[in-house]
């Protein structure tokens, strides 16, 4: 691998230059008008425009970004996160075009973008997961009647979704039919996807992810956990590494499951498997998230790991530079989100 572009832009863009210049890599950024004249775009060796500053016009572009990599020469691509990173069609198109992906293959992240297929994936594995529906309902009758198995009160969930986009609490019977329709409104206006399912809601849990990492030779490892259970309007705020309620024995436990989540799918490169924790410290499988998450360098300062190095690496064939006995938790670590809201 001798030149990657860096399909996304801003912080994570550069983060990504900067270890790929460590490793003697030459880099190409891609950039709207709105970014011309940002460091990330100064930093590159080379530059692409894209077009306007809509995402839409630029860097959501699947066939502009292809094409700049073949005029520039580039054999990778490197998504980042958020835009195209887990676009399994994107993915796709790239290893048609000869170019190298570097995250996990397009199954993978076609069978964890979906919530009722990561679940169905994961089941021979025995991976502890929240009571509810395996299938998408559509029917209010019969999700009625599920929900009063479940036992009230239960969480109507976009089978596409994130972010807490699709996604309503139900305290009883009486609010099922307002809520239900509320969700696959929402899931539908989101995702383009109104399939939902059902969950039975855990009061005032703990957020628990898994950082992953396997090669093509079979070989999956953890890197501990972050705690991201500060969260305002469900997206995370504060995250941590490691979590200060885990013991040894749940942490091996949860690492364990997250490999076997990474396992179920045949995953490739870095990943983040996420929990929840309930009060009794029992942990369920809540979904996969198929790319290099915002807060990964407070997994990195705690093992000393450069995950974007690894994701090369691991894309170029080589087997991890490290063993599950090999990694040690140093230190604490604390990301905390800035967000802009309109009051």
């Amino acid at each position: 691998m001798k030149k990657i572009l860096i399909a996304n832009r801003g912080e994570i863009a550069l983060r990504i230059m900067r270890t790929a210049r460590d490793m003697g890599i030459k880099t190409v950024a891609v950039y709207s008008e709105a970014d011309r004249n940002a460091p990330f775009v100064r930093y590159a060796d080379e530059a692409v425009f894209l077009g306007p500053p809509p995402s839409n016009q630029s860097y959501l572009k699947q066939e502009l970004i292809i094409e700049a990599c073949k005029t520039t020469g580039a054999d990778a691509i490197h998504p980042g996160y958020g835009f195209l990173s887990e676009n399994a069609e994107f993915a796709l198109k790239a290893e048609k075009a000869g170019i190298i992906f570097i995250g996990p293959p397009a199954s993978a992240i076609k069978t964890m973008g979906d919530k009722l297929a990561a679940k169905n994936a994961v089941l021979s594995y025995n991976i502890p997961m929240v009571p509810g529906t395996e299938t998408a309902i559509d029917s209010v009758t019969e999700a009625k009647k599920i929900a009063a198995k479940v036992g009230y009160p239960i969480l109507i969930k976009a089978a596409a979704g994130g972010g807490g986009k699709g996604m309503r609490i139900v305290e009883n019977n009486d609010e099922f039919e307002e809520q239900m329709a509320r969700a696959v409104s929402e899931a539908e206006s989101a995702f383009g996807n109104g399939a939902v399912f059902i969950e039975k809601y855990i009061g005032s849990p703990r957020h628990i992810e898994i950082q992953v990492m396997a090669d093509k030779h079979g070989n999956v490892v953890y890197l501990f956990e972050r705690d991201c259970s500060v969260q305002r309007r469900h997206q995370k705020v504060v995250e941590e590494a490691p979590s200060a309620v885990l013991s040894s024995e749940i942490r091996a436990a949860m690492g364990e499951s997250a490999c076997n989540v990474a396992r179920a799918c045949s995953y490739v490169g870095a990943g983040t498997v996420e929990f929840l924790l309930d009060e009794n410290s029992n942990f369920y499988f809540l979904e996969m998230n198929t790319r290099l998450q915002v807060e990964h360098p407070v997994t990195e300062l705690i093992t000393g790991i450069d995950l974007v190095r690894e994701q090369i690496l691991v894309a170029q064939g080589n087997t991890l530079s490290f063993k599950q006995s090999d990694l040690k938790i140093t230190g604490h670590a604390v990301e905390v989100r800035v967000y802009a809201e309109d009051p």
